[in-house]
């Protein structure tokens, strides 16, 4: 059920966003406390994004989640800020998060809802 997507402005080589999704997917369960078989995460093609009136290297992720509490979005801003900028050379303060507990009703999966 957890969703992350990565946008960036970066072109990132085959074997860049495949170590990105993977590490990505393992500290989204981690950090929510899910089973990571239920986690997906999904790198956006790139695309030209302005941040700060520059466009040097930036990211957008949006991560979303049943039951995604507030108190532990700190922690993974941190963790995912953290990798990406491992991972791309992005710096953590050109990334933007942004965090969405959705409804169960709202959430689809294997023809029914959570």
């Amino acid at each position: 059920m957890p969703y992350l997507r990565i946008q960036t402005n970066q072109e990132l080589g085959h074997h860049k966003k495949q170590e990105l999704l993977q590490q990505a997917s393992s500290a989204v369960a981690t950090g929510l406390g899910k089973p990571e078989k239920y986690v997906m995460v999904s790198i956006a093609p790139t695309q030209p994004m302005v941040f700060a009136a520059s466009d040097a290297p930036c990211a957008y992720l949006e991560l979303k989640s049943i039951g995604l509490p507030a108190n532990k979005t700190k922690d993974l801003s941190s963790v995912l800020c953290k990798l990406v900028h491992e991972t791309t050379g992005i710096n953590t303060d050109r990334i933007y998060i942004e965090f969405f507990d959705a409804p169960r009703e709202m959430w689809g999966w294997n023809g029914g809802t959570f």
